[in-house]
């Protein structure tokens, strides 16, 4: 098999193996709910962006990438400890001139895949699993997701009782009431964080 053919299905098996490292905003994605986010995260990190960088990846030289360095502020997931770093794909070709949405200075939570063996992740469920945090007027944090946490409470319940996973009172109140729309921030990770115990 010539080299350039070998390229072309590396390359080829790259888009395959990374169908769910795609983060723009106009993939299609499957919904799915916290409690779902949550289970397909190796990572779940609040933190700072320190620097978007976008670049060619160093295998796959045909696939645009950007690597993010994150200062992480809590961790929710895994043993991500300092900062945290990724290399995602960016497959729309608009997104290349705003690093797919990253951006220095940003507060996110991240809920994150774990990388695949060409080093390339992305939120769970992309836009779902990457959430910007803000302050308003009162100074209370707020958090909501690339789809206004739309559908983001669907069915939790009903899986929570299958896995006999039990929530503090606030967070049955949070799940009772879905509605698109930022919520806060303390509420969205005490879940979080109940739902991992309730998985380990």
């Amino acid at each position: 098999m010539s080299r350039s053919m070998r390229q072309i299905l590396l390359m080829l098996l790259a888009i395959a193996l990374t169908a769910p490292a795609m983060a723009q905003t106009t993939a299609l994605t499957v919904p799915r709910n916290l409690s779902q986010l949550t289970d397909r995260s190796a990572d779940i990190v609040r933190g700072t962006v320190i620097s978007p960088r976008v670049e060619k990846h160093p295998e796959l030289t045909g696939l645009n990438t950007v690597v993010v360095q994150m200062r992480i502020m809590e961790t929710l997931k895994g043993q991500s400890r300092g900062t945290f770093t990724f290399r995602q794909y960016i497959w729309d070709i608009r997104a290349i001139a705003g690093a797919a949405g990253y951006r220095k200075g940003q507060d996110l939570l991240l809920m994150m895949i774990a990388p695949n063996e060409h080093g390339l992740s992305s939120p769970a469920g992309l836009e779902q699993g990457r959430f910007l945090i803000q302050r308003d007027r009162s100074g209370r944090e707020l958090v909501v997701n690339g789809y206004g946490n739309a559908r983001l409470f669907d069915g939790i319940s009903q899986q929570l009782a299958q896995k006999r996973i039990t929530l503090s009172p606030r967070s049955v109140n949070l799940v009772a009431q879905p509605r698109p729309g930022p919520i806060e921030l303390a509420d969205l990770t005490g879940l979080i964080r109940e739902l991992v115990r309730g998985s380990e």
